[in-house]
């Protein structure tokens, strides 16, 4: 498949219309704007979401809330904002060549010609460098965690040309909030923020086996492996597989961190978060229709209430 013609204004073809970055940031921003995701916020989301898990849970866990909690929690938001688009920025310079010969992605700045390979590099370091004034703020052990998550990040662009599980190693680089944001109230890893790490993993193979579908055809095209392709019309039965893995790693995470400290009616509501994500998850299996692309990106996109969910019952949790 031969790439078009760039839009006229830069607009990305998968973007919301009438996005705040091709409405309302200033011309010159838009295209690295576009480059980090900014017009698609969904992702950073999914990235945020296991970080504020990872620290309810750990304040759970030793019933010790302070005020630095709350820095932590905006310096997680801050952070995931800059990471995923840092990250973002790396996936499509490592992926120019079949973005432009795939119809959902050959608008992105770099295979439509907005960016230079140059530019978007030193866009890419500068998200890096501010995201780490931020990882300098927590404690010595959260800082180290930060550094080694560039490792997933760095591979993750690589996976779908090796493995038919790329969703893997976004999971490894997704999740790794909850073991950073964990170890950042603590000042220790512990074994329930390691659980709830591969719970984070197997939701992110549930959600972006549903967004993968959507590029299916023009993957086989060009080569790229993904679960979308190696699971096909047995995909649903996959994702209840996921599903059951989400829930129940999370809930042995909640019961982990909570039976040291947590009140019994505390751990009860807490296991209610898990147990509601999973009626959210089947409801999402109810509407699945593979070969529905706009189908496809509304369920994609449901999942931030799907990780908000076990989130609002951990502070639920908190306040008992």
């Amino acid at each position: 498949m031969q790439g078009n013609a760039p839009t006229p204004d830069g607009q990305v073809a998968d973007a919301v219309t009438g996005n705040w970055v091709d409405t309302h940031a200033p011309a010159f921003t838009r295209p690295y704007l576009r480059l980090s995701r900014a017009d698609r916020p969904i992702g950073t989301w999914l990235l945020l979401i296991p970080c504020w898990w990872g620290l309810a849970l750990a304040i759970l866990s030793d019933g010790q809330p302070r005020l630095g909690d709350l820095w932590i929690a905006i310096g997680c938001a801050l952070g995931a904002f800059l990471m995923r688009g840092a990250g973002c920025t790396w996936n499509d310079i490592t992926d120019r060549e079949y973005d432009a010969q795939v119809e959902r992605t050959r608008s992105r700045p770099i295979p439509s010609g907005h960016v230079s390979v140059r530019q978007a590099a030193g866009w890419m370091i500068l998200q890096c460098l501010l995201a780490l004034a931020i990882l300098l703020s927590f404690n010595q052990a959260a800082i180290a965690m930060g550094v080694l998550s560039l490792l997933p990040v760095a591979v993750y662009p690589f996976a779908k040309r090796f493995t038919w599980w790329p969703q893997v190693f976004l999971g490894l680089a997704f999740n790794w909030g909850a073991l950073l944001a964990w170890t950042a109230h603590s000042g220790t890893l512990g074994w329930p923020a390691v659980i709830l790490y591969l719970s984070g993993i197997a939701w992110t193979l549930f959600y972006d086996t549903i967004y993968a579908h959507q590029d299916a055809e023009d993957d086989e095209l060009v080569g790229i492996k993904s679960t979308a392709r190696l699971f096909g019309t047995d995909t649903a039965k996959w994702l209840k597989y996921f599903l059951a893995i989400t829930v129940g790693l999370m809930g042995l995470a909640i019961i982990d961190a909570g039976v040291p400290n947590a009140s019994i009616g505390a751990l009860a509501v807490a296991l209610g978060g898990p147990w509601a994500m999973g009626w959210h998850m089947m409801w999402q299996l109810r509407g699945l229709d593979i070969e529905d692309n706009s189908k496809l990106l509304k369920l994609f996109h449901s999942n931030r209430d799907t990780g908000l969910i076990p989130l609002i019952f951990l502070c639920v949790a908190l306040l008992l």
